[in-house]
């Protein structure tokens, strides 16, 4: 049970890193804030870079696996951050996208 928690708590601090980056420079482009916001923007997507690499799965696997907890992780980001509660449909489709991540994640894959 270690190795399912480990990779998704992985995930989990990957996601928070490559939103983080992302929203510092909606920040500056959107919301007017700024420019000084992009260097920080810049050492997050690096470290969320970093943290892909630490997955033992080939780097495909890892990616395509790493987009469902970053689609339920930005639904978590739009509700927590920017207070927008998801609907039925992002519920859903985030769902959806855990459903695919944990089957490319942790199915017995051949050799």
């Amino acid at each position: 049970m270690v190795y399912p928690l480990k990779t998704f708590g992985l995930f989990l601090v990957t996601a928070v890193a490559e939103i983080g980056g992302c929203y510092l420079v909606y920040m500056w482009l959107r919301l007017g804030k700024s420019v000084t916001l992009l260097l920080p923007a810049g050492i997050v997507l690096a470290i969320f870079a970093v943290l892909l690499t630490l997955h033992p799965m080939p780097a495909g696997r890892t990616y395509a696996a790493y987009g469902g907890v970053y689609v339920a992780s930005a639904m978590c980001w739009l509700w927590f951050i920017e207070g927008i509660k998801p609907d039925l449909w992002d519920i859903t489709g985030a769902s959806v996208a855990v459903l695919g991540m944990l089957i490319i994640a942790f199915a017995p894959h051949g050799s």
